[in-house]
């Protein structure tokens, strides 16, 4: 699994909203800017996150994007489902049921199924509010 840019500043914008007040929105530019993202690739994660729901957006002179859920309720591993391609660790087990010729003899099968339900179990565990309380497991 190689978690792509899209994927972590993705996590990094819904980081920087969560550090506002609940009721402050942010201007798409300001998000750019703080994050050192292009306002176009950040546009691009933006309306991804807001048509799932993650993220709400106003236009308008008091416009700007928040946090669609609370911190705490918005997982890492949904955001990271939403904008990877996939988060398992070899290309046969992203098909289901496995689709691998092998995959009936393969030895090292089991442990890429058991390093995926780790990876999964720990991403959908960890909240926005655990990455900015710093109580993510070390």
């Amino acid at each position: 699994m190689l978690v792509s840019t899209r994927g972590r500043y993705a996590i990094r914008i819904m980081l920087e909203l969560s550090s506002r007040k609940s009721d402050e929105r942010v201007s798409l530019a300001e998000l750019s800017e703080k994050q050192g993202l292009s306002f176009k690739y950040s546009e691009a994660i933006v309306s991804l996150l807001v048509k799932n729901k993650f993220l709400e957006g106003q236009r308008g002179k008091s416009g700007g994007y928040k946090l669609g859920l609370p911190a705490s309720e918005i997982k890492v591993g949904e955001i990271l489902k939403l904008t990877e391609d996939s988060l398992a660790p070899v290309s046969c087990l992203d098909c289901n049921p496995n689709q691998c010729e092998k995959a009936s003899s393969c030895k090292t099968l089991p442990m890429w199924s058991h390093l995926n339900s780790i990876i999964n179990d720990y991403l959908f565990k960890v909240s926005l509010q655990d990455l900015l309380d710093g109580t993510v497991d070390k």
